[in-house]
């Protein structure tokens, strides 16, 4: 399934995206005056094929993993907090929950690796195995389960498409993923690990110390291949970053845009577009994450925030808030009027 995926994404539409241009154009304001909205309804078009593109059904696919990485001591939290917070996405009572609700956005949640036996109405059971294995010690899943792990992530977005899904956003839920993604960034980015790995759940600066020497350590036990984004996730990674990474690689296939949300989600679309170019075309970035990696990892893709609001929250809440962009940028496209409709002489910049 990954690679006949990966063959099937196209590049953008361009004749569409020609057509949303002139028309903003013409609306009644100082030309390009409405800066990155513009440029978010035209690759919409881009991305949809669509003259007047809709973002009425959104979602936020959250991959909930363990990474055994977590017996080194990495995180402020316990490990069982990934199964709590998993189970409490259905009691309606976390952050994503909050956010959706204001969006209008649906929550879909992957039990992709989760060290526990969840049952929830409405789960989406995927479980590769209980959480991965101990990065400092040895690869965190073989290969083949890296591979299986993306392809959740492309079907579970298949299924989306099939429900008329037109937006959609990426989180996560996974004690530790943090290091796992300082860990395939530092590789990814050919970065050091001082500047990738950051306090995660509240780290104090003796446990960021130790934090930071843990990357260190996985990186030169498993050797992760730069030039094979595949290998390096499935030595250093965790089952949320593979999902997330099937995640863009199934929008950009289906052409569904998809959104980032923090450090994990970049992670894991930088993963995506290693693996195919093309890929980088359907994903929009949402916040700046606070995690001092996260901006790398944008900048690696091309890409700035929309939003700096200092958060790392993660769940997806940073996509969720950035949906109110979208539906600005498709407002105003849709209802702003043009030159002609205003009576008024088309703008001309003074010179």
């Amino acid at each position: 399934m990954l690679f006949e995926t990966l063959k099937s994404i196209g590049e953008l539409h361009k004749e569409p995206m020609d057509t949303v241009q002139r028309r903003l154009d013409s609306l009644s304001k100082p030309l390009g005056s409405l800066g990155r909205l513009e440029d978010i309804v035209r690759k919409l078009a881009g991305i949809t094929g669509e003259i007047y593109p809709c973002v009425d059904k959104k979602a936020i696919v959250i991959m909930c993993s363990d990474n055994g990485v977590v017996e080194e001591g990495v995180s402020s939290c316990p490990k069982d907090v990934t199964s709590k917070v998993t189970r409490n996405f259905f009691r309606g009572i976390t952050g994503i929950n909050a956010f959706a609700k204001h969006t209008g956005s649906d929550i879909v949640v992957v039990d992709i690796g989760v060290d526990d036996d969840i049952d929830c109405e409405g789960l989406v059971k995927r479980k590769i195995r209980k959480g991965t294995w101990n990065i400092a010690k040895g690869p965190a899943m073989t290969r083949d389960e890296a591979i299986k792990a993306i392809e959740v992530g492309i079907s579970v977005v298949g299924e989306l498409a099939k429900k008329g899904v037109n937006l959609l956003g990426t989180g996560e839920m996974g004690i530790g993923n943090t290091t796992t993604s300082s860990a395939v960034s530092t590789v990814l980015t050919n970065s050091k690990a001082e500047d990738m790995v950051g306090r995660g759940a509240g780290l104090s600066d003796e446990a960021l110390r130790k934090k930071i020497s843990i990357v260190k350590k996985a990186i030169e036990v498993n050797s992760p291949d730069l030039n094979d984004p595949v290998d390096v996730l499935s030595k250093v990674g965790g089952f949320d970053i593979a999902g997330l990474a099937g995640c863009f690689i199934g929008a950009s296939a289906y052409r569904i845009p998809i959104l980032i949300d923090g450090f994990i989600s970049a992670t894991a679309a930088l993963v995506a577009v290693r693996m195919e170019p093309k890929v980088q075309n359907f994903i929009f970035p949402s916040h700046g994450s606070a995690e001092p990696g996260s901006k790398k990892v944008l900048e690696a893709l091309g890409f700035e925030p929309m939003l700096n609001l200092k958060m790392r929250v993660g769940e997806g809440t940073g996509a969720a808030l950035a949906f109110h962009i979208f539906d600005c940028a498709v407002s105003v496209y849709r209802n702003m009027g043009t030159f002609e409709d205003a009576y008024i002489d088309k703008y001309m910049p003074q010179v």
